[in-house]
């Protein structure tokens, strides 16, 4: 440390370190500064180190992305090729079109953050597996930062609440027909009964299943929707409730370091001045 302070030659110092020659107080000025800021720069204060935090924070987020977006568009095309249509039931008309508009807009939006994710994901692991502290300015993890966010936001948010409207509707299209021929034979014995009695001429035609409420199919979808609600909701104050927490503790990481450094300028000019008035 004594070799930093550029003490002059020949100048007399006795008694160690101690006390300081005339004309080296602006050489032992520059010293503390700079012993500061190589504090400052050492730890996690540093610029460099809150890049390369966004930059492991950024990576884990694409991975995440990509891996759950991956799994429920998988799902969700699953689903619809799987899913087996009685052609013998009248389903209704808006039920088939928000099944097939949720699946579609499902996919799209998985497929779009699965998107993100490839581009910009291996760019980020080329740069985060080299061991240099000053690579971390070629990853493009700044710069892509609303594309990286937009991801996250689609594939955990949007994606996960599209995959619960389409488990509830594909529930409504599996469990609607169950027990529907029951109620066709009792419709069509009641059809066949009043056109007897009217001696209607012509052929009797068999009325369309409809949805009756009360059998088991349409309460086994009734229930699942009861039951999918309150997780929906349960999952939307979930969501507000964390990213509001996330942003309090990053606002507070954020007041914690600003006090820091102003703690750090109020010693430095401190030192200053007790070096001026020497």
């Amino acid at each position: 440390m004594s070799s930093e302070l550029n003490v002059p030659m020949g100048s007399p110092a006795p008694g160690g370190s101690d006390r300081m020659p005339e004309g080296a107080g602006m050489d032992y000025r520059d010293w503390v500064r700079r012993s500061y800021l190589e504090l400052v720069t050492s730890n996690h204060h540093s610029v460099q180190a809150l890049s390369w935090r966004k930059l492991y924070l950024s990576r884990a987020k694409l991975k995440a992305s990509s891996r759950t977006s991956a799994l429920l568009s998988g799902f969700a095309m699953v689903a619809m090729v799987e899913v087996q249509l009685e052609m013998q039931y009248n389903y209704p008309r808006m039920l088939l079109i928000a099944f097939s508009v949720c699946t579609t807009v499902l996919v799209a939006v998985h497929l779009f953050a699965l998107l993100i994710s490839t581009c910009i994901l291996p760019n980020v692991e080329a740069v985060s597996n080299i061991h240099n502290l000053n690579s971390v300015s070629e990853s493009p993890h700044e710069r892509m930062h609303h594309y990286i966010e937009l991801a996250w936001g689609f594939s955990t948010a949007l994606g996960i609440l599209l995959f619960l409207a389409e488990v509830v509707l594909l529930c409504w299209i599996k469990f609607l027909p169950v027990d529907s021929g029951a109620a066709n034979q009792v419709a069509l014995s009641a059809a066949e009964l009043a056109l007897s009695k009217v001696n209607c001429s012509g052929p009797v035609l068999p009325p369309k299943p409809t949805p009756a409420p009360g059998y088991s199919g349409w309460q086994a979808a009734l229930a699942s929707t009861i039951i999918m609600v309150p997780v929906g909701v349960i999952f939307v104050v979930f969501t507000i409730h964390f990213y509001r927490s996330l942003v309090s503790h990053k606002t507070e990481r954020h007041n914690q370091e600003i006090e820091e450094l102003h703690k750090i300028k109020v010693q430095l000019d401190g030192c200053e001045r007790g070096l001026q008035a020497v």
